[in-house]
């Protein structure tokens, strides 16, 4: 009989926490996704990392329900599970993890269960920088929105982004920092790596992915949920190819009436002396249209779920700003587009003239991916024909990126 060598990995999945900002009435890692709960969506993914020693670390009183989620995610590797309860911090949590580490683990990489979604890939690379000599690395991923300091209700100042980044997890550490530095804390740190890094180690980056957001909020499992819609888990017997790349049709549509203020936006071009749509943004019917389509292919929601009337940084936006936006969402789901086609509904403005000019600028907004405009003018029916507003409808197509 063969015996499996003993993993010098080991994984401390974090899933603890009551949730209470995620407001489901649930420990967080129990709340559903889909048919699977957060932390089973997390463990299928850590499962699927290199081999290590497993190590969940569940709220008091619901080991039982951990171990049942793990032993399905687990697959042949059940005997590399451990479950322990979890404490009232953070840090509790991870040192209870940490007494379970079989005596052979070398390298400890801390997960959060609540980023579900990260890839191994991830957890690969943390090993590897370990591997390759360092205490500790974590993947990080860089700051893109522009970053102020406030007090009370005023900017007090703009804060240089060009040196800073999103901390995330699986954070890797050698086992004897960890253990170290654990034995003499004396005070709280939001992470693992705050910790060694106040111990005098240096930290490594190394790149993140962005599914692996953390899932704090109601937004958060709505976004979680939608990535899912379209990577669900695959049943145990019966594993898909995941070489299979299956493209996938949406349809949106759009109408905003006339009587907006300013001038009029449509299909990402300003027309001058044009009477404009009325709307949150602009107003822009086809580009709306089109994000619409492109979400439902993705089957990742629609325009309301991302750009809707609770989301005020969207006031007055054009085009560009929505479909860079949904070419972004589409990519942190591992989608791209493949091509798009939209047909404008209304008597006035005319389309003939500026329609290569429209397709150019929606298509550079997609990353360059081909976007087709048609214009109709319904032959004066319905309150398109009557001059009363636009209307569009687009279809779109995704592939897996």
């Amino acid at each position: 009989m063969t015996i499996a060598p003993v993993p010098r990995v080991g994984i401390i999945v974090v899933a603890a926490g009551s949730g209470t900002r995620l407001g489901a009435g649930a420990p967080k890692g129990f709340v559903g996704i889909d048919g699977h709960t957060i932390l089973r969506h997390a463990l299928e993914r850590v499962f699927d990392a290199p081999s290590a020693q497993v190590v969940v670390v569940a709220p008091p009183g619901r080991e039982g329900d951990a171990l049942s989620e793990a032993l399905e995610a687990a697959g042949d590797r059940r005997d590399l599970v451990t479950v322990v309860a979890g404490g009232q911090t953070r840090q509790s949590s991870v040192q209870a993890g940490l007494s379970a580490l079989w005596a052979d683990v070398e390298i400890v990489l801390v997960h959060d269960a609540a980023r579900a979604l990260t890839p191994p890939e991830v957890f690969e690379r943390i090993i590897e920088a370990i591997d390759s000599g360092r205490a500790a690395a974590i993947p990080v991923l860089p700051v893109v929105d522009t970053i102020k300091r406030v007090s009370g209700p005023e900017v007090v100042g703009g804060v240089d982004r060009s040196e800073l980044s999103a901390a995330q997890t699986p954070q890797g550490f050698r086992r004897e920092v960890l253990d170290a530095v654990y034995r003499d804390a004396t005070a709280e740190f939001t992470d693992d790596a705050a910790l060694v890094a106040e111990a005098g180690h240096s930290v490594a980056a190394v790149a993140g992915h962005p599914l692996a957001f953390k899932i704090t909020t109601a937004a958060d499992l709505d976004r979680a949920r939608g990535v899912v819609a379209t990577q669900p888990i695959p049943p145990v017997s019966a594993r898909l190819d995941h070489d299979a790349a299956i493209p996938r049709v949406g349809v949106g549509t759009d109408v905003h009436a006339f009587g907006g203020d300013g001038a009029l936006w449509l299909a990402g071009l300003e027309w001058a002396g044009e009477p404009a749509l009325s709307g949150h943004s602009d107003g822009d019917a086809v580009a709306h249209a089109i994000v619409d389509a492109l979400l439902a292919a993705a089957g990742l929601g629609d325009i309301g779920t991302h750009f809707g009337t609770d989301h005020p940084e969207y006031a007055g936006a054009h085009a560009d700003v929505f479909l860079a936006r949904t070419l972004g969402i589409l990519g942190e789901a591992g989608w791209r587009v493949g091509n798009v086609s939209v047909q404008v509904q209304a008597n006035r403005p005319r389309f003939a003239a500026r329609r290569a000019e429209a397709e150019a600028v929606l298509s550079a907004a997609l990353g360059g991916a081909p976007v087709a405009v048609s214009a109709t003018t319904t032959d004066g029916l319905g309150f398109t024909g009557q001059g009363e507003g636009v209307s569009a409808f687009a279809v779109a197509l995704v592939v897996q990126a």
